[in-house]
């Protein structure tokens, strides 16, 4: 399945070591999602190199727009971390079109 690693990245990340920090914690589950045979995706990846070019004012204009195509895309999402509007909007939407939204590593087929 190719699966969606939803968290925060700047929610509760004041400084750029904590955003680092939610970056790693969704890279951790995303490899652990490969390692089950699956194909993760995390928005994260894919929107920052377009702000990087576009420049941070456009972080709004990119992020969740990038996010909500890919969830078109995805299976499932794997719902990880804390409070997140962005994660919380992503799992709506899965839940709306009947995708599944898992909570733990553990309840995605093949994963542990």
């Amino acid at each position: 399945m190719w699966i969606m690693v939803s968290g925060p990245y700047r929610s509760g990340a004041a400084t750029a070591e904590a955003r680092a920090r939610n970056l790693a914690e969704l890279s951790r589950a995303a490899l652990a999602l490969f390692r089950a045979g699956h194909v993760p995706v995390i928005g994260v990846h894919l929107a920052l190199p377009l702000i990087e070019v576009a420049g941070e004012a456009a972080f709004d204009e990119i992020m969740m727009p990038l996010s909500r195509r890919l969830v078109e895309r995805c299976d499932a999402c794997l719902r990880i971390g804390g409070p997140s509007q962005g994660a919380d909007e992503e799992t709506t939407l899965f839940r709306a079109s009947g995708r599944p939204v898992y909570a733990r590593l553990e309840e995605v087929p093949g994963a542990r």
